[in-house]
């Protein structure tokens, strides 16, 4: 074999990230700044207890209410890394229901939701992709880039990037290895971007309309059908995570 003959994802591969993390993470901390600047001033403004709008979110109609609404959203979304994996489907049904009443038209609720939730889910994954472009840089790490696995994986997710991105952020599965696939073939930020935003948009659209015909009295269905779902998801990939790492650690019982 000659080891001398480079393919093009071989190079993408090697070839410098030329990321600043430190700088994202300044940018990043400056945007949830912006975002709960606003958020506690309008907080401060209810004149009731600031959990009295958690409790019962639908009493509160004013214009100003729901911005606060939509930036507290803003801000939960934008922490729902590969990192610290919140769910995000249950909020985004809420946030469209007819009792929490974010518009009186389903149109400008779900386009409302859906762009803000996008909007916040890109921020999310550039953060995780310039978080896994950091581990990448690990001496440890940077090894698995030149696996035979890695590389295949990375040649066909360079085959189709930007529709890949689209289609693994609209359909509801853990998304984190596509974001890892992209920082490992050096995928270019601003179309890794575009194509988070379709693509959550496109989701977060489908939930908030689904949530939003629901009648009311029952709208609370979605909403705890959705977080009940991230919950048996989030244990069963606990669970799988925990099983590969005992199936890969010699016996500690045969130490007693």
């Amino acid at each position: 074999m000659d080891d001398s003959s480079t393919t093009p994802i071989d190079a993408a591969i090697d070839a410098p990230d030329r990321l600043s993390v430190r700088r994202w993470l300044v940018v990043f901390a400056a945007y949830l700044a912006v975002l709960a600047a606003p958020a506690a001033v309008l907080l401060g403004r209810l004149g009731v207890p600031w959990r009295q709008l958690f409790i019962d979110p639908g009493a509160f109609t004013a214009p100003a209410d729901q911005v606060l609404k939509l930036l507290i959203f803003a801000v939960y979304i934008s922490l729902c890394t590969t990192f610290l994996p919140l769910p995000t489907g249950w909020l985004v049904a809420a946030l469209a229901t007819r009792t929490i009443a974010l518009h009186p038209s389903l149109l400008v609720t779900t386009v409302l939701v859906a762009t803000v939730g996008a909007a916040a889910s890109t921020m999310a994954n550039l953060l995780d992709f310039h978080l896994f472009t950091w581990i990448l840089r690990l001496r440890r790490v940077a090894s698995v880039r030149r696996t035979r696995l890695v590389t295949r994986a990375a040649a066909w997710f360079a085959r189709r990037p930007f529709a890949i991105l689209v289609i693994f952020n609209v359909i509801p599965i853990p998304v984190d290895v596509i974001r890892m696939l992209a920082a490992t073939a050096r995928y270019g930020l601003r179309p890794f971007a575009v194509a988070n935003f379709i693509g959550r948009w496109i989701r977060y659209a489908i939930l908030a309309a689904v949530a939003g015909i629901v009648p009311k009295g029952y709208d609370w269905i979605p909403v705890v059908a959705l977080l009940a779902a991230a919950v048996v998801l989030g244990a069963g990939r606990g669970l799988g995570d925990l099983l590969r790492r005992r199936r890969a650690s010699p016996a500690g019982d045969e130490r007693e």
